[in-house]
Formats: structure tokens, sequence, C-alpha cells
């Protein structure tokens, strides 16, 4: 070999290299751009008390309420617990047999739980579901997209929705059966309200 082709060789290494960074770099570059864009556009609205309460339609897992998928929309003209929880969190825990408690009478006057769960195995819930002995519907968030609209951080979150769908009340923490009633005495719908006095 010659000098001239080892010269030539080194040239064509060297384009090689180039050739090869330059791609690495712009394919960085263009993973940079597309994170910078996509957080740019990424919905950033934190729903709070007074504004009207995001619609969503997930599907509802425990067999002991009929219905397959339920809507937020849905319970328009009656008062909404939306719940976020999860069967690991002991807080939720505390507070699913208050919620169970209430819900019979005030299901009959009005008023919806709605127990999101945040995306747990079904099986894990199923089981949940029945050591709680919960008759209320429970609803999967098997991709999180419920969960990232609402934009849920502590668990258990509750959102107290009235009758027109406007958020009433936030609640970040257990809830005890007092406090829970109070709350559900804001949501009452108003035909109610005037039928019980």
């Amino acid at each position: 070999m010659n000098l001239d082709d080892i010269r030539k060789k080194k040239k064509t290494r060297i384009k090689k290299r180039f050739i090869f960074r330059t791609s690495i770099l712009a394919i960085l570059v263009a993973a940079i751009i597309f994170a910078l864009v996509t957080n740019l556009t990424k919905d950033k609205t934190i729903y709070r008390v007074g504004d009207h309460a995001p619609d969503f339609r997930l599907e509802q897992i425990n067999k002991y309420h009929q219905l397959e998928t339920i809507q937020l929309s849905d319970t328009h003209g009656k008062g909404v617990m939306l719940n976020f929880w999860a069967t690991y969190c002991e807080p939720c825990e505390k507070e699913m047999p208050y919620m169970e408690k209430l819900y019979a009478d005030y299901q009959e006057k009005g008023i919806e739980i709605l127990a999101v769960n945040l995306g747990e195995a079904k099986l894990t819930v199923d089981r949940f579901i029945d050591k709680h002995q919960l008759t209320f519907p429970v609803l999967h968030d098997r991709k999180g997209q419920v969960t990232d609209l609402y934009k849920i951080g502590p668990m258990p979150t509750t959102y107290f929705i009235d009758p027109e769908g406007k958020i009433v009340e936030k609640v970040e923490g257990a809830l005890t059966l007092d406090r829970l009633e109070g709350y559900f005495m804001e949501i009452l719908p108003k035909d109610y309200e005037v039928s019980s006095k």
C-alpha cells in the first residue's frame, strides 16, 4: 500500500465518521424539538372550583352495577362525586366504606358516585370491590387519560360537581363521613332540596 492509498482511506474514514456524527446530532436535535413542541401544545388546563367539569367516557368495571360505560355528561342533572383512587392507597381505602354507606340514600336523592381507578389491573380492582362490597360505579382509567385531564396528583382526589356540571369543590386527601355528607348537601339537585323541605 502506498502513501496515497493510506491518505485516501484515512479521508474516507474521516468522512464516514463525520456523516455518522452529523446523523446522530440531527436525530438528537429532532428529538429535542419534538419534546418541546409536544410539551408546548399539551393541554395544561387545571380545573378549579367554578369551572365546568370536562367530559369523559370510561369503562365501568363493577359487576354490581349494570352500565358498561359511563360518560360524565350522562349524569347531567345529578350531583356527582368524582373520586380518583387506587387500591394501594390507604387513605382511599379508608374512605370507601363511607362512600358505600351513603351511596344508596343519596343516589335516590339525585347524587352519583363515580370512583375512577388509576389504571390498575382489573383483577386487583375486582378483588378490592369484592372486599369492600362496593355497589357504586367503578371506572377504569386504563390509559390514564382522565387522570391526566383532571391533573390528578395526590390520592385520593375528589371533585364534587353540581347538577349543572360545575365543580363545586376539589378535595385532596381522604374524607370523613361527616365531610362527605356535607359536600353531598352542596351538590344535591335543587328539585330534591325543594321537595324535601
